[in-house]
């Protein structure tokens, strides 16, 4: 690369092979954006640039951004300067070996979990969220779009805004053609989260960053672009996710997309399972409490890890559903479910009780099994999404008989693993009740639970990574070392 470089350097314009011309122009576009990122954080501009997605909810939605974003970086400059050799943390080799688990080494603006509280969306709780952000018409669930905002501008919009966000959405919805065909070129038995993925491949194509990036805009510019396409693929995502579960579970034909609705409802609507409003509540439930849970879980790291390459979304947000699909991270509530079943099958029609729960939970432990759906790597108490879902089931569905084995569940099994003195969390999380209210809905397909997980996730990952270039955040290098350097390292 230096050679070639030197020689085109060397050699006259009029005779420049036309390698060399490429191979100078890439160098000229890489020069701009370094030139671009030699400004320092204090005196980057952050002033809104029209791009293709220009109207007035969206000017708005990036003046607050832009507004917070020269907030945010000033800080982020002065941590830089005067405390960035302060040491936060040590390292441990157990952190080392286990995942980095509980290592402050990331930064995420969007969210925060605590392990009393649970996750905070800008400082406010799921319970805050649902109370203050705004609701359907007569609803009492908070819209998942005005939490996408919360996240964005670190601000609860107003219903007007909520209104004109959810019609902007509803604009940048429609599906290009070779996506569907793209989607329909699989085989149906193939996952739905693999083909979710390969759909958010191949919507790439349209990449407005991308695009910008080739064209060499600035560093300043990435979060402006980062929003665009990062507000097409949530606008996307349900309509895509709707297509797979139709295709793959159903007769292939979609129920018409609604502008009328707002955006969980019309995703609900399009999966043609249930046509009751209570469905659409719990739907909009369902994705608010799902939308962010800060970056250190698998889907969010690795979106940020892949994001920090400038990767464009559609790219980081593929892998990020990759990473989604695993059995320990967003295919919890699925096997949840399985377990539920399970033991409702194995009661035998018996009525669920805490004193049959006890004693079935005891058996379960003494098996060598695991309980799915309680504790959790962070958390030390129950989960505010298990209870405001459990709030919910308690109003519409106390009758379910599956719900009424998760109540059970709820009050026997914890003082079982609390006496067992094994686990540091004895509580139920968010995936122990998730897959009862969607089976009760008629949402029974357990393989395509992880999609909805991933329509919701793609809310505050997005959010993130829109954050992470308005921050000028670095692209992601940890060091490894081998087993034997680490106990060299142990043993000094």
């Amino acid at each position: 690369q230096a050679f070639r470089l030197k020689f085109c350097v060397s050699s006259s314009s009029d005779s420049f092979p036309s390698c060399h011309r490429t191979t100078m122009e890439r160098v000229n576009r890489i020069a701009r954006h370094v030139s671009a990122g030699l400004v320092g954080d204090e005196g980057r501009s952050l002033s809104s640039a029209p791009t293709a997605g220009s109207s007035p909810i969206i000017e708005s939605l990036k003046g607050k951004i832009a507004t917070l974003a020269k907030e945010r970086s000033a800080l982020k400059a002065d941590l830089l300067k005067s405390h960035g050799e302060k040491k936060i943390q040590d390292v441990t080799v157990e952190m080392a070996i286990n995942g980095a688990r509980s290592m402050k080494t990331m930064v995420t603006e969007t969210s925060d979990l605590d392990a009393n509280t649970g996750i905070a969306y800008r400082g406010k709780s799921l319970y805050e969220c649902n109370k203050e952000l705004p609701k359907a018409p007569g609803g009492s669930c908070a819209l998942p779009e005005a939490a996408f905002w919360l996240l964005l501008t670190g601000e609860v919009p107003s219903e007007a805004e909520v209104r004109a966000f959810t019609e902007e959405l509803h604009k940048r919805s429609e599906i290009p053609a070779n996506v569907m065909a793209t989607i329909d070129s699989l085989p149906k038995e193939t996952h739905p989260m693999t083909q979710l993925s390969v759909a958010m491949l191949a919507l790439q194509k349209d990449s407005k960053f991308a695009k910008q990036y080739d064209l060499g805009m600035k560093k300043n510019e990435y979060w402006e672009f980062a929003l665009e396409d990062s507000l097409d693929l949530v606008a996307k995502i349900p309509v895509v996710a709707a297509k797979i579960y139709r295709r793959t579970f159903k007769d292939g034909k979609m129920p018409a997309y609604n502008s009328k609705l707002d955006w969980a409802a019309n995703y609900a609507q399009m999966l043609g399972v249930n046509s009751d409003e209570d469905f659409n509540e719990v739907t909009r439930l369902y994705l608010m409490l799902h939308a962010d849970h800060e970056g250190g879980n698998v889907s969010a790291h690795t979106t940020h890890l892949v994001g920090s390459a400038l990767s464009d979304p559609y790219y980081a947000w593929a892998a990020g559903l990759c990473g989604l699909a695993g059995p320990l991270h967003g295919l919890a509530n699925q096997e949840c479910l399985a377990w539920l079943l399970d033991v409702q099958k194995q009661l035998g029609g018996q009525k669920p009780t805490k004193e049959l729960l006890t004693d079935f939970a005891h058996k379960t432990l003494k098996e060598g099994k695991v309980i799915p759906g309680f504790g959790h790597a962070v958390l030390r108490n129950t989960d505010p999404r298990y209870m405001l879902e459990r709030e919910f089931a308690l109003k519409h569905c106390p009758n379910d008989p599956l719900f009424q084995l998760v109540d059970a569940c709820y009050q026997a099994i914890p003082p079982v693993l609390e006496k067992g003195g094994k686990v540091k969390n004895p509580f139920p999380n968010v995936d122990a009740h998730s897959g009862q209210l969607m089976y009760f809905y008629n949402l029974k397909e357990q393989n395509y639970y992880t999609v909805v997980f991933a329509v919701s996730r793609s809310i505050g990952c997005m959010a993130q990574y829109v954050w992470s270039r308005a921050l000028g955040l670095p692209i992601e290098r940890p060091k490894s070392v081998p087993l034997d350097v680490l106990e060299k390292l142990a043993k000094k």
